[in-house]
């Protein structure tokens, strides 16, 4: 709520005093400042009025008066010692008789000051509203976890009235408190308004919300649901109009419920490829990833679900718990996007791309989990084990001595890191360049030098093959070859 006259004249630094007797708990909107006979096309009501009453007349003191108090001013604040010593006798008295609360400023109080005070306290009340607001809505959230009945129940406390919860044909599915489910009769034609999707033709009501004012009640029934049929209605109602702060905790309740409202839907494909598998009949099954898939055996089950569920990137994925860890289908187009969000759940172990054999991806993928947990790594490829990829048809013995000798005359030059970033950009000598860090006729001329040192041409897809053959091989170790090659780039 706003400031109230009341609190505003109890302010000690503006030394306003009340000239009508005791000051009532008049909300105050705004401060506006006029020396107008008529201030009121400029004033909306609820303002504290300021004025040093330069224009001001004995015989227009009624009538000013009078426009005021028609308009719905808070209150009259004159100031004193500017233009009169004191507030006209005229004045004061057309005050007493026609209600309107007369303030009289004190000359060393400047009307800016009046000013900033109350839009202190606006910000204050507003600042209030907000925070209240915020925890109301964390405990929404925390009743909807229980359900909805103990969503409506908080509600209903929440704004000090009566929460109804309807489906979509008007009927209750609870109130609280349980006396407010006789007003569910009342509500019908404001249903079928709410019926239609809002914007749609022939809707009656504009939006999905209707507001109705009774006798000693204020009634907000808005419908719950995203698609164009609602799936239920959530009814309010309390003694005195909604404030914004309240409008603001009902629409996290309407969210709430819709979030639970939709929650079905979500999971229609899972359940429709479920029957579709038990029938036999995968290709009917909705939800299940098409083309190639990748497994992932990931060691933290808890974490990963929390991840998936967290993320629209795994929306296509299907997560099975097992023995000791989870399992995740994932489209292999998506694979890399998933591996992110997993990133720092724990190991990770990455299957090769599978069409239909799923059970050997996930006896590939649990061989690399094994592999990531015992080398502390934190995602670990199939193709990255031991025997995998073309390294893995070579002799470690053979392949190393071939690799020493055809790189020992590059290393001589202090040109391996240059062949190295050339090879990773797969010939591209601009985005070598960016790799090593410098200009792009540098490492032309770097690469004339390669030429000459090994008498062939690194642009020859034979001797490029041979060439990262020899750095894959060279960034392992003597006993094996566990990579699959090595592309990264340093600056030499």
């Amino acid at each position: 709520m706003p400031p109230t006259l009341a609190s505003v004249a109890a302010l000690p630094q503006l030394g306003l005093r009340s000239l009508t007797g005791p000051i009532p708990g008049t909300a105050v909107v705004w401060v506006a400042v006029s020396e107008l006979e008529d201030p009121t096309p400029f004033l909306e009501g609820g303002e504290l009025l300021l004025t040093t009453g330069m224009r001001l007349t004995p015989a227009g003191a009624a009538g000013y008066v009078s426009r005021l108090v028609g308009r719905g001013v808070a209150g009259l604040g004159f100031a004193v010692g500017v233009i009169h010593d004191t507030v006209p006798g005229e004045l004061l008295a057309a005050a007493r008789d026609q209600g309107l609360v007369l303030l009289e400023v004190p000359r060393p109080t400047p009307f800016i000051a009046v000013g900033k005070a109350v839009s202190r306290m606006l910000a204050a009340e507003w600042y209030e509203d907000v925070t209240r607001a915020f925890h109301a809505q964390r405990k929404l959230t925390r009743a909807a976890l229980t359900g909805r009945d103990a969503l409506v129940a908080r509600l209903a406390r929440l704004l000090g009235g009566w929460a109804l919860l309807l489906d979509p044909s008007g009927g209750v599915l609870h109130a609280e408190p349980a006396s407010a489910a006789r007003r569910a009769g009342a509500l019908t034609p404001e249903l079928t308004r709410l019926r239609k999707a809002p914007g749609a033709p022939g809707a009656d009501a504009p939006s999905a919300s209707v507001a109705l004012s009774l006798p000693g009640e204020h009634i907000a029934v808005q419908r719950i649901g995203l698609g164009g049929r609602p799936r239920g209605f959530l009814a309010v109602g309390t003694d005195a109009p909604l404030p914004h702060a309240a409008h603001t905790i009902v629409g996290a309740a309407v969210a709430l419920l819709t979030l639970q409202s939709e929650t079905p839907r979500t999971g229609r494909d899972l359940r429709a490829s479920l029957a579709a598998l038990l029938l036999g009949r995968p290709a009917d099954a909705p939800a299940v990833p098409r083309g190639p898939v990748r497994v992932l055996a990931c060691a933290s089950g808890p974490a990963v679900l929390d991840a998936l569920e967290s993320d629209p990137a795994a929306g296509r994925s299907l997560a099975v718990p097992l023995d000791g860890h989870v399992a995740v289908v994932v489209p292999d187009e998506a694979s890399g996007a998933v591996e992110a969000l997993l990133a720092g759940t724990g190991p990770i172990g990455v299957s090769d791309p599978a069409e239909e054999d799923l059970p050997a991806a996930l006896r590939q993928a649990g061989d690399a989990l094994a592999a990531a947990t015992r080398s502390g790594r934190d995602v670990v490829r199939h193709s990255d084990l031991p025997g995998q990829g073309v390294l893995g048809l070579l002799d470690p013995r053979l392949a190393h001595a071939f690799a020493d000798a055809l790189l020992a005359p590059l290393r001589a030059e202090d040109l391996v890191g240059t062949v190295r970033a050339y090879i990773a950009a797969n010939g591209q000598g601009e985005a070598a360049a960016r790799a090593l860090g410098v200009h792009r006729h540098t490492l032309r001329s770097r690469m004339r030098r390669v030429a000459d040192v090994l008498g062939r041409d690194p642009d020859d897809p034979a001797v490029r093959a041979e060439l990262w053959i020899a750095l894959a091989v060279t960034s392992n170790d003597a006993a094996s070859i566990r990579h699959c090659g090595d592309s990264q780039s340093a600056a030499p």
